[in-house]
């Protein structure tokens, strides 16, 4: 298993649909939202991604598909 923290903006679209659980379900992948901002016209949420490299490259691409931009979450997101 590996892990990767990337982030996901979400356009006003893709706000209210459950984007991160049905790639966790789907991908059969861990998902950790370790920050997030969410309003009624956009949100990103930086989501470290538990699973088998296979899985997470299959889940990004199809979160991708959606309309979905993921970027590299570079530095420390942790709880304040």
């Amino acid at each position: 298993m590996v892990k990767r923290r990337v982030i996901f903006t979400f356009s006003q679209e893709l706000v209210q649909e459950p984007v991160i659980y049905t790639l966790s379900q789907q991908f059969n992948l861990v998902t950790n939202i370790r920050r997030a901002d969410i309003s009624e016209d956009e949100g990103w949420a930086v989501v470290e991604l538990e699973g088998d490299e296979n899985d997470i490259e299959q889940g990004i691409a199809w979160v991708t598909s959606r309309g979905v931009r993921v970027d590299p979450a570079n530095g420390d997101f942790t709880e304040n």
